[in-house]
């Protein structure tokens, strides 16, 4: 699709051959780019624009790049572009230009014409130089360089080493590090290797901010007052905004500073790196290119760049990027020849290999007499850190609707003023008025319908809340996430650390021999374990190090070493026998592990746990004895790489008893390694093979006490708790039901999913899980307790979806229509890698959910980014992993956070009615008064705007949050029935009180048009001698029969009777407007902002009744007789109470609207509430105790999957469902025809191929 179209329709040109490309294709931040070409013409016809327009024109262009290039351009293949236009993929379609600029690289001295750049041919480098210019054509896109690679047409990121390179190219071309020559083209084309966050110069900061359209608005109403003669208000209104900006160019300045200071002291410091003909040699770390070798020397240190170990070890703290600050072992690339990718071959392992940058090498061991050397994979902005630090410099857009709606409605207040506008030209016109005046007048309708201040007023509520969080030790480093938290109606949690305790307590050990379990050997009892290979598999089978004299690692890892009172010494490097050099760890036995007939092992080879393979392995040796393999990982995985007669008959049986009571199981398994074979050429595959199986240790992880008192008040709040773990399914189950995310009423299907080798289809198995039970019932209530928002009692009769991640990654792969069923359910989702983590949060949120994740480990890192509210339980008091942090590592953070995000977006929305309203009103006012060619005066502008609106913008959000979670949420978009029938009868309201002062006070007996001193004849000075305070004005409207004139305007009894109405309506509405309860606390607890509102009303009704000839000079007013101002109040009370009523009676009538919605039978849109309804309707569902054979075949949903639906009674629950989805098809039809679903289904259809086994 190409740029500048509407409608999603493409451009001619856009169809160019080469015009259009994909940049970053498949990543998080892809992009269309689009080629263009500057044009002389056309460039000068933009320039006579900007003259002619004042600039105007220069300003459009500068808010909408696009339209720049556009104009200046004309559209070309990108191989002879000199500017492209780029456009995010996503659904904001934000536009961006940058030019193409040159490298020239036949200035450098080992630059040889016709000869390759560098020395790897396959190098991207080699395909980049334009001849016979000797250039390099190159982008730079947020931070990131891209070179325009001549034999693929095609823009591609440099500064990164290239993935095809095998292990023993990895070795072979950069193990020795690059020559002199090949550093400095690689240097000059790549780019300095720097997270360069420079402080930005305040007056880049200062004009960025005063182009805003903001501000650049409120510049023309200033300059608009200063010309209509309001000086004072546009005095004291351009103070208050270069007040705000310079604010905001402070704090922006700040921010600048405090991230150029976080990543100044790691960007230059000097290394050693490998030469390939001069040996080893300092330079400064700006100077690193990737194929550069690193050299790793002792002591501690910050890794400046992305680099892959290929000899030794180290010892890295990767707490910047994960938050955990558990040590990680780093070990060597191995030196393999085949013809896999580095990166393939080392399948999900290939971390232990990488040192990223912005972490903190802690120690180092070389092999033998060998260096420990890394190759540079990734410099600059390319690195781990430097991507961390791009996501702060450029930050996702948040796709909220109520922001959405924000800006629709400003367009809404426009076509309001520019029908006042009409309607001011006609009445000034049809008087005479002098064509200047007439546009100025006009021109004034719009400052005051539309409120500039409307953006700044909605961001207070998420300042003052995001203060709050700070109190409670929650931080913060996404504030436009705070309201989306008010949605949040499923919240996933991590298992492990989370909802359970960091620390395990080891409860002892089943060993298996000759193919069945023994006794249990408790450690409870003070016994130690006695030496064999459980014992061995528990002594080495770790990842643990010594660090300063303390062991480190894993808590799992130094339960189980502990138990068994060994120790570990300082380990080093040594020589295997047949030659090579292996890392070794030595453990010996210590006081307390008894007699054991080994003097101690080492360790040296490892092979570290991840989540995806859930499994570890070290190849270990006996001090003058055999070497043994050892594994432990989870029990089911290290079954599959035992010998199947080592595996005990009763396996399944003992793993579901130890489960099933919330224990948490680790498998051991061991080999005895054949002499000959060395660890250094050794590939995991065949070490981990044909192993014995030893045993289970069993393990308890109790649960946190807040948990479950914390998942039971989400409960109650309709808000779903999902587990996502690692762990052992059984051992998630029963760790949901003890801590209440399962009622023990609830059943329990097990969903198992394999794939048929061979052919596209899948078999998926519906069990009921042990321990759950039908209850004699028929079938099973499809309708979760939590969904309906019962208590979960007897009789409830729910049931969760328990499934694990193989099982899930089968039904993604291959029953796409059969998930969202699955998850609308699902509860329990166990031995969950990373990736499927994060696929999971999104499959939620393609629902309709909005999801919450909370997690601890490196492993819920990409879940928490992807998630509408990520919050870690992590130390560090901003992680760049989560929008959300908590020093306090339990899930309290969780409602807390809830709540504050519900009042937070509830604070937004009576900002934008009050914000709204007030234009409104002060928008009627003017209007009324420009039938008699009159307006409000300075200072009745100047005290409406500043003394009233500022003031109560500042105070009505500063309502914390109400202490209880309601079952249901605030509306998330500001067009609901609800917020729009209250805003328009308020309107109604205001307006029949202005026109009822407006038109009752021309019928009382007092009242004259030419002396508006007749309603007072207590013979006080009259007003009338202050008309000299305007004689600048004099002959401003032609006819001055209507009345004395005054600064702006006439002094009348309509301006006064209207001005005091609305003042103090304006007052009114803010305590209408302003919630409490079931979201907010009271608006009596706001202490100042019912001091602010006593203040403003005891100052209006002294202003009523003050009849003070100084300060009715000032404020333009005039006297009147006392029953008439007591009128006013009566006006202005019945008025007050009828706003009140309706808003408590009628818009805040929970059991009103919830008739309304049965009654005319809205439905939500939500694609997971369609989904339930139509499922509730399918007899058939859930399966139980069947096999189906299926082939995914996907019926779309007709809902907006964008649109998220609210279950409240004010909600965004606007569209009239006609006719409900027939039942969905049937799924267990045993007949062998592919079922078809009913033509009518609204909803997925899951289609059954095959055959039904029970």
């Amino acid at each position: 699709m190409g740029p500048g179209t509407t409608g999603g329709q493409m451009q001619p040109h856009a169809m160019e051959e080469g015009h259009r490309a994909l940049l970053n294709q498949g990543e998080d931040n892809e992009m269309e780019m689009f080629g263009y070409k500057t044009e002389g013409c056309r460039r000068a016809l933009c320039i006579a624009g900007y003259i002619l327009s004042c600039g105007a024109l220069w300003l459009v262009f500068y808010w909408k790049p696009a339209w720049d290039l556009w104009a200046n351009c004309i559209p070309c293949s990108l191989q002879e572009a000199d500017v492209v236009l780029l456009r995010t993929t996503d659904e904001f379609h934000l536009y961006s230009r940058k030019k193409v600029t040159w490298i020239s690289v036949s200035a450098l001295p080992s630059f040889k014409p016709g000869h390759p750049l560098v020395a790897d041919e396959s190098s991207v480098i080699n395909e980049v130089l334009m001849k016979p210019d000797l250039k390099v054509r190159c982008i730079q896109v947020q931070k990131i360089r891209y070179v325009w690679n001549i034999s693929g047409k095609r823009f591609q990121k440099i500064g990164c080493l290239e993935d095809h390179h095998t292990c023993s190219d990895m070795h072979a071309k950069f193990g020795s590090g690059l020559s002199h020559e090949d550093q400095a083209i690689r240097r000059l084309i790549c780019g300095p290797n720097t997270i360069d966050v420079r402080v930005v110069p305040i007056w880049k900061l200062l004009v960025k901010e005063v182009l805003h359209p903001f501000y650049v608005f409120q510049l023309f109403s200033i300059c608009l007052w200063f010309a209509d003669d309001y000086t004072e208000y546009a005095s004291a209104i351009l103070l208050m905004s270069l007040l705000s900006v310079s604010l905001t160019v402070y704090d922006l300045r700040k921010q600048s500073v405090k991230l150029h200071r976080l990543v100044e002291s790691h960007t230059n410091v000097t290394v050693t790196v490998s030469r390939k003909t001069g040996g080893c040699q300092k330079v400064k770390s700006h100077q690193l290119v990737p194929g550069d070798t690193l050299v790793l020397t002792e002591g501690k240190s910050f890794l400046p760049c992305d680099a892959v170990l290929i000899s030794g070890r180290c010892i890295v703290n990767e707490s910047m990027l994960t938050g955990e600050s558990v040590p990680v072992p780093k070990a060597p690339l191995p030196y393999t020849n085949n013809t896999e990718p580095w990166k393939t071959h080392c399948s999900e392992e290939y971390k232990q290999h990488i040192l990223f940058c912005g972490t903190e090498v802690i120690q180092t061991k070389a092999d033998g007499g060998d260096l420990v050397k890394a190759i540079v994979l990734r410099t600059g902005f390319n690195t781990a850190k430097g991507d961390l630090v791009r996501s702060i410099l450029y930050p996702k857009p948040i796709n909220f609707k109520l922001y959405r709606d924000v800006m629709s409605f400003l367009m809404c207040l426009i076509a309001l003023a520019t029908a006042g506008m009409i309607y001011a030209v006609c009445i000034f016109a049809l008087n005479g008025e002098e064509t200047g005046e007439i546009v100025k007048k006009a021109l004034d309708v719009i400052t005051i319908a539309v409120p500039p201040a409307l953006p700044a007023a909605l961001t207070t509520g998420i300042i003052y809340t995001q203060r709050r969080l700070k109190k409670k030790g929650i931080f913060c480093i996404s504030p436009q996430r705070i309201n989306m938290c008010g949605q949040l109606n499923l919240f996933c949690f991590d298992k492990t650390g989370t909802l359970t305790e960091d620390g395990l307590d080891l409860l002892g050990v089943v060993p298996a021999e000759g193919n069945r379990f023994q006794e249990v050997h408790s450690f409870a009892s003070g016994q130690t374990l006695p030496w064999g290979p459980v014992c061995g598999a528990m002594v080495s089978c770790h990842s643990l190090v010594l660090l300063e004299g303390r062991m480190q690692g894993d808590p799992l890892d130094l339960k189980m070493f502990e138990a068994t009172g060994w120790e570990i010494e300082e380990s080093g490097g040594g020589h295997a026998a047949g030659g090579g050099s292996v890392h070794t760890t030595m453990i010996k036995p210590g006081p307390k592990a008894g007699q054991v007939p080994v003097r101690g092992m080492a360790i040296s080879h490892h092979f570290p746990f991840t989540s995806a393979l859930q499994r570890m392995s070290v190849i270990a040796q006996e001090i003058g004895g055999a070497r043994h393999v050892f594994m432990k990982g989870a029990p089911e995985t290290v079954a599959e790489f035992c010998r199947p007669e080592t595996v005990p008959l009763q396996f399944a049986s003992e793993l579901q008893l130890y489960t099933a009571q919330g224990f948490r199981v680790i498998g051991l398994a061991h080999r005895v390694l054949q002499a000959g074979n060395q660890p250094a050429h050794l590939i995991r595959e065949d070490v981990e093979s044909g192993l014995a199986f030893l045993g289970l240790l069993i393990m308890e992880n109790r649960l946190k006490r807040e948990t479950k008192p914390v998942l039971e008040e989400l409960s109650a709040a309709r808000i779903r708790s999902v587990m996502v773990t690692g762990d052992n399914i059984q051992t998630a189950v029963t760790v949901a039901k003890n801590a209440s995310m399962i009622s023990p009423t609830s059943q329990v299907i097990l969903v198992e999913a394999k794939e048929l080798p061979g052919t596209p289809a899948a078999s998926v198995t519906w069990k009921l899980m042990e321990g759950s039970h039908l209850n004699g019932s028929k079938g099973l209530e499809t309708d979760s307790c939590i969904e309906r928002g019962v208590t979960s009692k007897a009789g409830c009769g729910g049931y969760h979806f328990a499934i694990s991640g193989k099982s899930y990654q089968v039904l993604v792969q291959h029953c796409r229509d059969l998930l969202p069923r699955v998850l609308l359910n699902g509860t329990v989702f166990a031995r969950m890698s990373p990736v499927q983590k994060s696929s999971l949060v999104e499959e939620f949120q393609k629902l309709g959910y909005y999801v919450g994740m909370c997690g601890d480990g490196a492993n819920d890192c990409g879940a928490l980014k992807v998630a509408h509210a990520g919050i870690s339980l992590s130390e560090e008091e901003a992680s760049v992993a989560s929008p959300f942090t908590t020093r306090t590592p339990t899930i309290e953070c969780v409602p807390q956070l809830i709540r504050e995000g519900r009042a937070a977006l509830v604070t937004s929305l009576c900002m934008f009615k009050y914000m709204a309203l007030y234009s409104i009103i002060q928008y009627l006012g003017v209007l009324l008064l420009y039938w008699q060619l009159n307006s409000f005066g300075n200072y009745q502008f100047l005290f409406q705007d500043l003394a009233i609106s500022t003031v109560i913008g500042l105070t009505m959000s500063l309502n914390g949050a109400y202490p209880k979670l309601v079952p249901y949420r605030p509306p998330s978009q500001l067009v609901s029935p609800p917020l729009l029938l209250s805003l328009v009868l308020n309107i109604l309201f205001s307006l029949g009180l202005q026109i009822c002062g407006f038109l009752v006070v021309q019928e009382q007996p007092w009242y004259s048009k030419e002396d508006i001193s007749s309603a007072c004849l207590s013979g006080k000075t009259s007003l009338a001698n202050h008309s000299s305070s305007s004689s600048s004005l004099n002959g401003r409207l032609g006819n001055a029969t209507l009345g004395q004139e005054v600064a702006n305007g006439f002094k009348s009894y309509e301006n006064s009777t209207v001005w005091l109405l609305s003042t103090t309506n304006c007052i009114a509405v803010a305590l209408v407007v302003s919630k409490g309860k079931p979201f907010r606390q009271p608006a009596y607890t706001n202490y100042q902002f019912v001091l602010a509102l006593t203040a403003q009303l005891g100052v209006c009704i002294f202003l009523m009744f003050a009849d003070m000839e100084g300060v009715y000079s000032i404020f333009d007013l005039v006297c009147t007789p006392p029953v008439w101002r007591v009128s006013m109040l009566i006006m202005l009370a019945v008025t007050f109470a009828a706003c009140l009523l309706v808003e408590e009676a009628v818009i805040e009538n929970r059991a009103l609207w919830m008739w309304l919605k049965t009654r005319f039978r809205y439905q939500s849109q939500s694609r997971y509430q369609s989904l339930r309804r139509a499922l509730s309707r399918d007899p058939a569902w859930p399966p139980l105790n069947t096999t189906t054979f299926s082939e995914a075949t996907a019926i779309p949903v007709e809902t907006d999957e964008a649109a998220h639906i609210n279950l409240a009674f004010n909600s965004n629950e606007k569209t009239l469902t006609q006719g409900l989805a027939a039942p969905a098809t049937s799924r267990h039809n045993p007949a062998p025809a592919t079922e078809r679903p009913h033509p009518d289904s609204l909803h997925v259809t899951w289609h059954s191929r095959g055959r039904t086994r029970p």
